[in-house]
């Protein structure tokens, strides 16, 4: 659409270098929350999705960035294939969190003491680096029965940066199924 002239005063605010490597090859030109503090909106993939649209991203490793576009967002759509629609977040997907690197250790076992199995996600390389330089722990809580709770005590624990619960964003979600695309809304 945006070669063809059919879609045009669009901007995207990309969040991560990826993305906004591929933006760029696209055709899609950029802008920063520093010249457009409030966005229109907004439109990202999710990890998993519960029936009241919250999610679990952080996948791709651009968490802490995707929820400061979500909260600047005047709506926040979200896109996922039926198999990641859950009726408890935390159904088949660790829930990531970005720390500070100097905190791994502690923050890794003080989330492990919550209940969580804990991974520091690794590459070829050692620990996956975010491009904010922060790291990803993959904490798998199993069915979380209450998200906005678990998130307070996760971020109450020094060097947790932001967890990868995205609770009360997304305005609406569209979920591919077989048979086409099916529109949820809050």
């Amino acid at each position: 659409y945006l070669s063809a002239g059919k879609l045009t005063d669009i901007q995207g605010v990309p969040t991560s270098n990826q993305t906004s490597t591929y933006a760029l090859e696209a055709g899609i030109p950029l802008t920063t929350l520093d010249d457009h503090p409030e966005l229109t909106l907004s439109i990202d993939g999710a990890d998993l999705i519960d029936g009241y649209l919250n999610a679990i991203k952080g996948g791709g490793g651009a968490l802490l960035r995707e929820k400061i576009v979500a909260s600047a967002s005047k709506t926040y759509i979200l896109i996922a294939d039926e198999r990641k629609i859950v009726e408890k977040l935390g159904t088949g997907f660790p829930l990531p969190l970005e720390i500070l690197p100097f905190s791994a250790a502690p923050a890794a076992y003080r989330v492990g003491k919550l209940g969580a199995s804990v991974v520091l996600r690794r590459g070829k390389l050692g620990p996956v680096t975010t491009d904010n330089g922060n790291f990803i722990l993959d904490a798998d809580f199993g069915p979380i029965d209450d998200p906005a709770g678990l998130e307070r005590e996760l971020k109450s624990i020094p060097g947790v940066l932001e967890t990868g619960l995205f609770l009360g964003y997304a305005d609406i979600a569209y979920v591919g199924t077989p048979d086409g695309v099916r529109k949820l809304e809050r």
